[in-house]
């Protein structure tokens, strides 16, 4: 029997800014992946420690009334007694689903109902997902449990893009900046900033429109415009959103393809784990990296 696997996922666009109702763009992580698995079959620390995770997971599930009428508490936690675990490779802190991909997999083992809308299910795994990070837009799991590139637009429509969306010459990379991400305060941080009214109204004024045109030109294959309107975009958060970036992934922010191959940007909530870059020169990149000391995992 084939095993079901839970691709993590990268948020090409629209982190943090979503919160505003900003498009997004979302895509698996096919490098990393989650599956099912037992104890008695497969022991490990790690194994022990996904179990305790998703006993601690079942708990919050079990108090919240909301999830009862869609989710087999108890036949996850009978299961979770015979020692079932998420055996995954997506690791822990780094922005690309790790905890989009447990939610997504505990609702598609255990659901009791099928949520048919794709909004209503989005909202439905956020409130899972909120166990993690306080508060979850629900992108991240919905990403993992769908396992396909989707754009969610202004008007809460998703459109889901086939595999190979990308357009030719574009391609995709993560940073591996070595540093833990701790997505709860730098998501706390933002909501802090977003009540100061000037904040505000530069990021709506100036980082916002930068979103939807980076998806509208990668979609829509415009690569010379997608790499100036991404150039912007890196650009505005390093001004906007200057805890999310890392010092030692800081100077790389200011370089352009010209210069290296290559634009980075924050991947996730930023803070550490990776960074997103986005190339049309991949041996370019590989050189200017390794000159520079940082392991880098191509995704596209």
């Amino acid at each position: 029997m084939e095993i079901k696997k839970y691709y993590g996922k990268v948020i090409l666009f629209g982190e943090y800014s979503m919160i505003f109702g900003s498009p997004a763009l979302l895509m698996p992580l096919y490098t990393g992946e989650s599956h099912w698995d037992y104890i008695w079959r497969n022991h490990g620390k790690r194994n022990y420690s996904s179990n305790r995770s998703l006993h601690m997971f079942a708990n919050y599930l079990a108090e919240n009334e909301c999830f009862a009428e869609k989710i087999d508490i108890q036949k996850f936690k009978t299961e979770l007694k015979r020692g079932l675990f998420l055996d995954s490779c997506i690791p822990s802190g780094y922005g690309v689903g790790s905890s989009g991909a447990l939610t997504a997999a505990v609702y598609d083992r255990f659901k009791s109902t099928e949520i048919e809308d794709l909004i209503e299910l989005k909202k439905f795994l956020g409130d899972m997902e909120n166990c993690f990070h306080g508060s979850s837009s629900g992108l991240d799991p919905l990403q993992c449990y769908l396992g396909k590139p989707f754009v969610i637009t202004e008007d809460k429509q998703i459109n889901i893009l086939e595999k190979d969306f990308m357009p030719e010459g574009i391609h995709i990379f993560l940073i591996d900046s070595r540093i833990k991400s701790d997505t709860k305060s730098l998501v706390n941080y933002f909501k802090e900033q977003r009540e100061n009214p000037k904040y505000l109204k530069a990021f709506n004024d100036l980082y916002y429109p930068f979103v939807g045109r980076c998806i509208d030109s990668l979609v829509g294959g415009q690569v010379d415009a997608f790499f100036d309107n991404l150039r912007h975009l890196s650009y505005y958060q390093t001004v906007m959103l200057r805890p999310m970036i890392t010092d030692n992934m800081l100077p790389l922010f200011s370089l352009t393809r010209e210069d290296a191959g290559f634009q980075i940007k924050i991947c996730g909530s930023g803070g550490g784990g990776f960074f997103l870059g986005f190339s049309q020169d991949v041996d370019k990149t590989n050189e200017f990296m390794k000159e520079q000391g940082f392991p880098i995992t191509w995704v596209l």
